[in-house]
This record gives C-alpha cells, sequence and structure tokens, in this order.
C-alpha cells in the first residue's frame, strides 16, 4: 500500500484509494487476488505452463515474470489448466503439460478429458518396455500397501472398477497385462461396458503386432512376471 497524502491510501495493483489503512487492508480487487494466489498448486502450475508455452510456440529466451502472467488476458485459462493438472494427477505431468504445449490445441480445449485421453494412448503405445514395467509394478505396490495386500496379487484381487480404471488411465501396461494369465484372467472378468472403456488404450490387434515385432522385449516381461510370481 501506500499513501498518496494523510489519511488517502492507495491500492497498488488497481490503483483505487481509500480513506482508512483498515480498508485497504481488506479490499481484494482482481490483481491483488491474483498476487496473494501466487503460490497456489495450480496457479504455479499455470504460470510455469504459460512460460513453457512461450518458450515453445514464440521462442520466448526468457521467462515472463509472475507480474506479466498475472496481467494476461489468458491468466484464467491457464490457472483453470492448472487445476485440471493438479486434479487429475496424470502420468508423467511435465510430459502431458509439454505435450498439450505442442499439440495445436486452442487453449480453451486443454481441460477437455479428450486430450488428455489421447495423450495416455499416444503415451502407452510409444513408451518403452522398461518405462512401462516400471510404472505398472510401481502402481501395483502402491494399490498393494492401501490395501494391506501383496503387490504381485494385484491382477487377482483387485476390484474390476479399480482396474478398469487403472488401465484405462494407463497405470496399469498392456505389456504387463496381456503377457500374464493372471492378467489375461482379470480381462475376462470385466463387463462388456468395461471392455469398452478400455478398448482403445488396449487395441489387442495393435498389441499383438507390437509383440511379435519385438518379442525380445515380450522375453523380458514374462521374465520378470515369473520371477515375481504374478
Amino acid at each position: 500500500m501506500m499513501a498518496l497524502v494523510d489519511g488517502v491510501f492507495t491500492c497498488q495493483y488497481c490503483k483505487n484509494t481509500f480513506s482508512k489503512e483498515k480498508t485497504l487492508a481488506v479490499h481484494v480487487c482482481e490483481q491483488k487476488r491474483r498476487a496473494l494466489a501466487k503460490t497456489e498448486k495450480h496457479v504455479v502450475l499455470g504460470y510455469d505452463t504459460y512460460n513453457r508455452f512461450y518458450r515453445t510456440t514464440q521462442n520466448s529466451k526468457q521467462d515472463k515474470t509472475y507480474e506479466e502472467f498475472a496481467k494476461s488476458p489468458y491468466y484464467n485459462a491457464f490457472v483453470k489448466f492448472g487445476s485440471f493438472v493438479s486434479n487429475v494427477n496424470p502420468l508423467y505431468p511435465d510430459k502431458f503439460i509439454n505435450y498439450v504445449v505442442t499439440s495445436g490445441v486452442k487453449l480453451d480445449h486443454w481441460c477437455r478429458d479428450e486430450l488428455y485421453d489421447q495423450y495416455v494412448i499416444n503415451l502407452v503405445k510409444t513408451e518403452g518396455v522398461e518405462t512401462a514395467l516400471e510404472r505398472s509394478i510401481g502402481h501395483m505396490v502402491s494399490w498393494a500397501n492401501d490395501n494391506n495386500a501383496q503387490w504381485n496379487h494385484y491382477f487377482n484381487y483387485v476390484s474390476l472398477s479399480r482396474a478398469c480404471y487403472d488401465v484405462r488411465d494407463g497405470k496399469i501396461s498392456p505389456w504387463l497385462i496381456l503377457n500374464c494369465t493372471s492378467g489375461k484372467d482379470m480381462l475376462k472378468k470385466f463387463s462388456d461396458e468395461q471392455l469398452l472403456a478400455v478398448s482403445v488404450v488396449m487395441d489387442v490387434p495393435f498389441w499383438v503386432s507390437k509383440f511379435k515385432r519385438q518379442s525380445a522385449d515380450v522375453e523380458l516381461v514374462r521374465e520378470v512376471v515369473k520371477e515375481s510370481h504374478i
């Protein structure tokens, strides 16, 4: 705050004046609200994405300041996307943000589930087998910790609704599901609706073709399955 003359106080953000300091203290204009929200997680994510966007699409050599971000007409859209990332908790958030920034999709559409689904499909189908196994087993361990269970019993005892979500969200890779008996047995228990929900990620013809081309990777998965008693 700043006193222009005795008894007059000015908001440094909107320049409105007040006769009492207490009135200024409780005053919240849009720019002040944005300044106060600077450290909130969704705002931090929005600000980071804003700078990535300018670096990637505008060849910006220097990051924008937070003050520039707060005054941008795109502030609300980027903060909304930050909330989306925070709520969805995507696989590899940095990769997802970069994917969206370089997607060519309009900013107003960044929070659509369809875009995230496409990211997941692309990631699951193109990632290396080691990464897929590491993420899948890591998620199975997390499930086991939450349910006081053994992680290698995931396919046998996970609820089908949870499994459907995990598969659709890419947390458990087809690399593992389709190369172990317990994984395929779990799929057989899915309802038609659940099978439809995971069909884009599972895409059996795609994976059968991929497994034929990458037989050495399939053997790696099968060794892991055997050694881990999955």
